[in-house]
Formats: C-alpha cells, structure tokens, sequence
C-alpha cells in the first residue's frame, strides 16, 4: 500500500504535507503534454507523491511511467513551488498543502498509453493556448513555464 494511502488510514482527510514529482514534458513544437485527470476531470501533467525511501527523480521517472507509459531521459530541475496557492481539496475530501519540485524534459520515450485508472485522455497543448480548466496546484509552475519558455 502507498504511503499517502497508510497515512490517511490513521489522519483521515485532514491536512497534510505532500512533497510531490512533477514533470513538465515538451515536444519539439514546445507543446505541453496535458493529461486529462478522471478524479477532478481537469487537465495535469505526470507526477505524485513520494514514497518512502525514493528520491524525487526516481519519482518523477515512476510516476511518467505509471501514469503514459513512457520513459524520461534526460530531465532538469525547473523549480520547486509550494506555500498556500498549492493547497487541495481532492474530490474525496483528503486535503494537501503540496511541495512540488518540478522537472523539465524534452526527451520522453517509448508509446504513450494512459493508465485509465488516472487519466482519460491526453493532449499536447502549445504554451500560448492553454486549457482553462487546469488542476490548481500546477498553476504557480504552469504561469512560470508559459513566463519563462517561449516556442
């Protein structure tokens, strides 16, 4: 069982601190590669939470994989986001104050295949046309991205 999954079996779904992977994945046109969340039905990209004993790249890796099927190669730190704007209220009520360390990569590999557990669909989305109804927490990285790579 995953550790967040543990965790709430004792706290329920009161608040807690979730230090996260996040991956911003760009094709060569500097489109973004958006899932469609089934939880929320917003759009997200690849990431979750840490699990014990699991580095954050190791993270980000694992959850792009779990989550498209598809393998990173090379990817660089594009920031580290937390504070209030990364509070949520996940649809079943488990609430998070999120610490997001966000990657950028160019270099994803292999077949994109959802896990339909997560996400119903997919998207590559240029940076200047960007869906409304993105899941809250990304936003402050998402503003940066769209502030700082320009196609």
């Amino acid at each position: 069982m995953e550790y967040i999954q543990r965790l709430r079996q004792y706290i329920g779904h009161a608040p807690i601190l979730m230090v996260g992977a996040t991956v911003f994945a760009l094709d060569e046109q500097e489109r973004l590669l958006l899932l469609m969340r089934t939880d929320n039905r917003m759009w997200g990209v690849p990431g979750g939470a840490l699990e014990l004993g699991e580095t954050v790249e190791e993270a980000a890796r694992r959850e792009t994989r779990e989550e498209t099927g598809l393998e990173i190669g090379g990817m660089t730190l594009f920031g580290v986001f937390s504070g209030s704007e990364l509070y949520y209220k996940y649809p079943n009520g488990d609430e998070t104050y999120n610490v997001s360390i966000v990657y950028l990569t160019r270099d994803l590999r292999g077949t994109l295949e959802l896990d339909p557990a997560e996400h119903s669909g997919y998207r590559y989305f240029p940076l200047n046309a960007l869906p409304e109804n993105i899941s809250p927490p990304l936003m402050p990285a998402i503003r940066q991205l769209v502030s700082t790579v320009r196609p």
